[in-house]
């Protein structure tokens, strides 16, 4: 599960730890009027983020957040939408619900949605998109990627997919991919554990923060930083950097959930929050 999808999912269910400093600065982002925001991406050079919000009717958007700036967004024929990464150029990938519940991938650029779905899949989720035009995502074995076994993908600026799960994995995701091929995702062991990975030239590395019962790698930038959750031993779930081998554990001030989802090249990060009314927001945190 991705963004949302994955925090929806959580809520249902060796290395350095590292101290935050108190040089970082937390910003709580809500959509005007909604009762859940979610910060998924970015932001990219332009200070774009994207996320979710929903609303009144507990209907879930797409918005992209500019200069202080709400813009609201559906694909066509969207029931519930999840961008889940902008490009350095502006252009956004996610995924949606249809009007079946069937989830499919999109593209937004320059105005213009583009629907994507792996071939022979029931669902297809879009995750990101590197500068040169490949994206990251994973495929579902029933039309709605909100339960079901995945597989993660990558597929090229050519339309070609290639699919792929970790050794050991059941089931798997694939979170983004960065300008080397590089890409970070996450997978279910037989055993029904979640763990992060690394991928490089087909070659699986599985990150594991220290002493946690469940690692989930949701994001990665050029810089080899990778952020995510994890749970600890009393079932809470906290957001992590993974840094030059070091893990850092980090919470939202106040908050009883925190996801970090994205990270950018000079180490912004965004994500979501849960506060201690059960409340959801999403987030930035400035190094």
């Amino acid at each position: 599960m991705i963004k949302v999808f994955r925090f929806l999912a959580l809520c249902a269910i060796s290395a350095a730890l590292a101290t935050i400093a108190s040089a970082q600065v937390y910003t709580t982002i809500d959509f005007p009027g909604a009762t859940a925001t979610t910060l998924n991406g970015g932001p990219n050079p332009e200070g774009t983020n994207i996320g979710t919000y929903t609303d009144t009717s507990g209907v879930i958007h797409g918005f992209v957040l500019k200069n202080g700036v709400f813009t609201s967004f559906d694909p066509p024929g969207s029931t519930s939408t999840t961008p889940n990464w902008i490009s350095p150029q502006g252009v956004i990938v996610g995924g949606y619900l249809d009007a079946s519940g069937a989830s499919h991938g999109f593209i937004l650029k320059a105005g213009q949605f583009t629907t994507v779905d792996a071939p022979g899949a029931a669902g297809t989720i879009l995750t990101s998109r590197n500068p040169s035009g490949q994206m990251s995502g994973e495929s579902c074995a029933v039309a709605s990627c909100l339960s079901g076994t995945t597989h993660g993908f990558v597929v090229s600026n050519t339309g070609v997919f290639t699919s792929f799960d970790p050794p050991g994995a059941v089931s798997s995701s694939a979170s983004t991919v960065n300008p080397s091929g590089a890409v970070v995702g996450s997978y279910t062991d037989s055993g029904g554990g979640g763990h992060g990975y690394l991928r490089y030239q087909g070659t699986f590395t599985t990150i594991d923060f220290s002493g946690a019962i469940f690692t989930f790698a949701g994001a990665g930038n050029p810089e080899g930083d990778i952020v995510g959750l994890y749970t600890d031993t009393a079932g809470v779930n906290h957001a992590f950097l993974l840094r030059h081998g070091v893990f850092t554990s980090f919470d939202f001030p106040g908050a009883i959930f925190t996801d970090a989802a994205g990270i950018n090249p000079v180490g912004i990060i965004v994500g979501l929050y849960v506060d201690s009314a059960n409340l959801v927001h999403g987030f930035i945190r400035t190094p």
